[in-house]
């Protein structure tokens, strides 16, 4: 089942993940998703989003594990907050760590 975003919701207890991809225009754009590969593929297709779709190629350059769907949102929010260099220090730190 998919939700406003066309982001899946699984029905399970399903692992969710927050992502930030890296675009063309050095821009960074974050999600959440059950499967980075997969997301990642449909912003490289252009089926993504609007934001991704103009900016491509895209780089996946950070993946952070959530044990749900109200977590991951709530993460991606706060990645969302933050200033680019918050972003970039983030990145630095992190690895993809799926």
């Amino acid at each position: 089942m998919a939700d406003a975003s066309g982001e899946d919701r699984p029905e399970s207890s399903e692992d969710w993940f927050v992502y930030i991809l890296e675009c063309g225009d050095q821009s960074l754009y974050t999600g959440c998703t059950t499967d980075p590969e997969r997301r990642l593929a449909e912003h490289q297709s252009g089926r993504g989003a609007k934001y991704t779709a103009a900016r491509r190629p895209l780089r996946l350059v950070y993946v952070e594990n959530q044990p749900d769907r109200s977590a991951a949102l709530r993460r991606e929010w706060a990645i969302k907050q933050m200033r680019r260099k918050e972003k970039l220090a983030l990145i630095r730190k992190g690895t993809l760590n799926q």
